[in-house]
């Protein structure tokens, strides 16, 4: 595995595959999004304060490379890098990796902005928080 600020380690549920006996492509999505709210957590970043102040956390765009499927008990380990793009994008790179061999099973882009009154708004209270800035 590669360096990265922030790893959670998780496991496949049944219902979370398909008729191929695969974890479905969409359930990719909420181990990613799980992820990321953990580690916004973990730097003391809640959605319930977030929502309080009016900001709204919006994924703007997601981008995804499927590798290898994982399957029903697999244990796996979801990691993030973040970056910033321009004022007002936040880049979540996050990767899963199969625990018991350490292979790369997705590789994705979570692209993300602020909104706040309909507006994007500056994320530098994200980077702050992450002592990325």
């Amino acid at each position: 595995m590669k360096d990265f600020l922030y790893s959670l380690e998780l496991k496949v549920r049944d219902y979370e595959c398909d008729l191929q006996s695969v974890v479905n492509n969409a359930a990719y999505l909420n181990y990613l999004e799980h992820t990321r709210h953990e580690f916004l957590l973990s730097v003391g970043l809640d959605f319930t304060k977030l929502s309080e102040m009016n900001l709204s956390p919006m994924v703007y765009r997601a981008d995804i490379i499927y590798k290898t499927s994982l399957v029903s008990g697999d244990i796996f380990i979801s990691t993030i890098n973040v970056s910033r793009k321009g004022n007002l994008k936040i880049l979540f790179h996050q990767k899963i990796y199969r625990k018991k061999d350490n292979k790369l099973m997705i590789s994705a882009t979570i692209t993300k902005v602020i909104v706040k009154d309909g507006k994007a708004y500056n994320p530098d209270f994200y980077f702050k928080a992450i002592n990325q800035e």
